[in-house]
């Protein structure tokens, strides 16, 4: 596809957006295209993944149909990257995807019989052990990758335990061991040493998530609301402190402790 071609087009398709990025880093295309590798854009990947998560938290078709493009265009731009280091391309990338499915769901392209969703995920754990080659649990459970946020990667974690047997039976049991890392917490905060109570607080995290799990909760969506409310309430008590003729730093512990108090009942 040349550059007149695709400038002469008033609607354009997947093969398109594939032939634009190839002239953008094609010999006499858009220098900062050129240099582009993995790593320069790898934060670009996740800023628009998150923005895309934005839209879908908002229920804004909108939002998500730009951030979508955005997202596929990171995904074209890092299949070009790989085609132009004799890695892979974006066909490979279609066809890898495509066999991953069809083998991932015998229930559909074979004649495996499954009762409902419960079986559905039993069987594509199953297949993906077989398939990625995961001879043990903790195989499975070092799959999770650590690229993810935290609370979300223990999460799974914990999940992919549960599955073996490997779990609390329920959120109140689960809740004991939070106590438990609490007071551990305390005593490493009192013995003074920085790394027992690095350590100690990522105990805490880690028995918080699981109780959270066993509750029920999504750990991450959790603190996410969290953050949420505390801004709004802030926010709230700032409009307080300046209306008493003080900045939030200049008013008083006791003050903005009562101002916190009347934040909390809107």
């Amino acid at each position: 596809m040349t550059k007149q071609k695709l400038m002469a087009k008033t609607e354009y398709n997947f093969d398109d957006l594939v032939a634009v990025m190839q002239i953008l880093r094609a010999p006499g295309g858009c220098p900062w295209d050129i240099e582009q590798t993995h790593q320069s854009i790898r934060r670009d990947l996740l800023e628009e993944t998150y923005e895309l998560i934005e839209g879908i938290d908002k229920d804004d078709p909108v939002i998500m149909r730009e951030e979508l493009g955005d997202v596929l265009l990171q995904v074209i731009f890092h299949s070009n990257i790989a085609q132009d280091n004799g890695h892979f391309n974006i066909n490979d990338v279609c066809n890898d995807l495509c066999q991953k499915l069809i083998i991932r769901h015998p229930h559909v392209f074979g004649d495996i019989k499954v009762t409902g969703t419960e079986n559905v995920l039993a069987n594509w754990d199953s297949i993906k052990k077989e398939t990625k080659h995961q001879e043990s649990d903790t195989q499975v459970l070092r799959s999770v990758s650590p690229a993810m946020p935290a609370l979300m990667r223990a999460q799974k974690i914990g999940k992919k335990a549960g599955k073996v047997g490997f779990d609390f039976d329920n959120a109140p049991q689960a809740m004991e061991k939070v106590t438990e890392e609490v007071l551990e917490v305390n005593a490493a905060i009192k013995g003074g040493n920085q790394d027992a109570i690095a350590e100690e607080f990522g105990d805490l995290l880690l028995a918080v998530v699981n109780a959270a799990r066993l509750a029920g909760v999504d750990a991450e969506q959790a603190l996410f609301n969290a953050n949420e409310k505390f801004l709004t309430r802030f926010q709230r008590v700032e409009e307080l402190c300046l209306n008493s003729g003080n900045s939030v730093f200049d008013t008083s512990r006791s003050q903005k402790e009562l101002f916190w108090l009347k934040a909390k009942e809107k």
